[in-house]
């Protein structure tokens, strides 16, 4: 399987990327940037040290200097390009994949990479004609200027919160920002590990923040938070111990966001339920549909001058700082509980429609099956922006092929449970050779 994914890098360590690919992709990108500086960080897994000195030797021999900001949220890095006056960056950062796993996320200046940019670093990297150079290295500390700046955007609160940091990146600053400005912060799984002892890096799989749930109920928190390894996700509890989920999340960010900015754009995942198109229209807010994938919802946000953004993942994207930051939600969702009042009351005052996770369905021909659905359908119904989404009167169907295996996954939302079923068996229809 290609470390070289449609938006970042990401491979198994030592079997897929080892230290000599990386030291090869850090050539390969300071080939094709060879007159920019970087800023390079790094998550806490056992192996991002290594990697993070590979790639940093690639950039100097390619003759870019680095700025080494050392072991950081992702959040903080993207700060810290913005703060030293640079354009690119590399996080090296597996993100919410176990442990095992490592990767890069890549900026190559004022928007996210693009497939064909990555695809342009993996052409190098295998012909191995890097251009020659010697840059320097420079080590510069950064967070305590990121908390400064973070803070500067909310008032003090009093509220009680329960962080999860998973054992990630947030384990230290997260807890500190937050007693800073006045809350009570339970602290769980806030020791630095990334071995992820005590769960998965992946919050947004709701299993895995069952201990974050019980400690808010416990602790009678008014709210708690889970991150991801790298800290750019963050996933919701309620006072009841409840999980938020992403899309009704993203419906209080909006109920917001939008009293404020009317006639705004806010960008959201072709995953979410329509109640959050829905609600940017009932609140006079432009919305806008992409796909999947953190890149793509960040770019559009960025052309587009949104408002907001939001992903199914967990990714919240604000205006304030031009990206997504889970410590900045967190203070966020805060400031909008002290205003608005309990999580769990405006989580109920939210109309919720029935939706099914992602159907996975191994199958040979998938590029065959969307074709048929795409030929079943008058044009108006049918966004071919990510797979294929039709939209019927009182739902969706949406159905995307795997870039990486003989998968199709296939999701569906209906007003009623009676119509989701529906439209569920009506797709199925079409396609008798796949099972339910």
């Amino acid at each position: 399987m290609s470390i070289f994914k449609a938006c970042d890098i990401r491979g198994k360590y030592e079997e897929e990327l080892t230290e000599n690919i990386a030291l090869r992709v850090g050539r390969a990108i300071g080939t094709l940037y060879r007159n920019k500086d970087f800023v390079v960080g790094g998550d806490l897994r056992p192996s991002t040290q290594k990697l993070k000195t590979s790639v940093i030797n690639g950039l100097i021999f390619s003759g870019c200097n680095v700025i080494d900001i050392g072991i950081v949220p992702t959040p903080v890095f993207y700060f810290a390009i913005q703060h030293l006056g640079l354009e690119c960056g590399i996080q090296i950062t597996g993100s919410h994949n176990p442990p095992s796993d490592n990767g890069m996320k890549i900026v190559p200046g004022k928007y996210p990479i693009t497939p064909e940019q990555i695809k342009e670093i993996k052409k190098l990297v295998e012909s191995e004609r890097f251009s020659q150079g010697k840059g320097k290295i420079f080590i510069k500390e950064v967070i305590p200027a990121y908390k400064d700046y973070i803070k500067n955007f909310f008032k003090k609160g009093n509220l009680k919160i329960a962080v999860d940091a998973g054992n990630g990146c947030w384990w230290k600053i997260a807890p500190e920002v937050l007693s800073e400005l006045g809350f009570n912060v339970v602290k769980l799984f806030c020791e630095p590990d990334g071995t992820f002892p005590n769960r998965s890096p992946n919050p947004a799989i709701y299993e895995n923040i069952k201990d974050l749930q019980k400690k808010v109920v416990e602790a009678n928190a008014d709210f708690g938070v889970a991150y991801d390894g790298d800290g750019d996700r963050a996933i919701f509890v309620d006072e009841k111990g409840n999980v938020v989920p992403t899309d009704v999340a993203i419906v209080i960010f909006v109920r917001d966001i939008l009293l404020e900015r009317k006639k705004m754009i806010v960008v959201y995942d072709i995953k979410c339920s329509q109640i959050v198109s829905e609600e940017i229209k009932k609140l006079d807010g432009i919305p806008i549909m992409e796909k999947s994938g953190h890149a793509f919802i960040k770019k559009r946000f960025l052309e587009t001058d949104a408002a907001f953004a939001g992903e199914i993942s967990g990714h919240y994207f604000f205006k304030e700082i031009k990206g997504d930051d889970g410590l900045f939600a967190t203070l966020k969702m805060a400031q909008i509980i002290q205003k608005k009042g309990k999580l769990s009351q405006q989580t109920e005052s939210i109309k919720k429609y029935p939706v099914t996770p992602d159907i996975r369905i191994p199958v040979r021909n998938s590029e065959e099956i969307l074709q048929k659905i795409i030929k079943h359908y008058p044009s108006d119904m049918i966004s071919t922006l990510d797979g294929v989404r039709i939209q019927f009167e009182n739902g969706w169907a949406l159905i995307r092929k795997s870039v990486t295996e003989p998968v199709i996954t296939m999701r569906f939302e209906g007003k009623t449970q009676e119509l989701l079923e529906k439209i569920k068996n009506e797709i199925f229809s079409l396609i008798p050779e796949i099972k339910k």
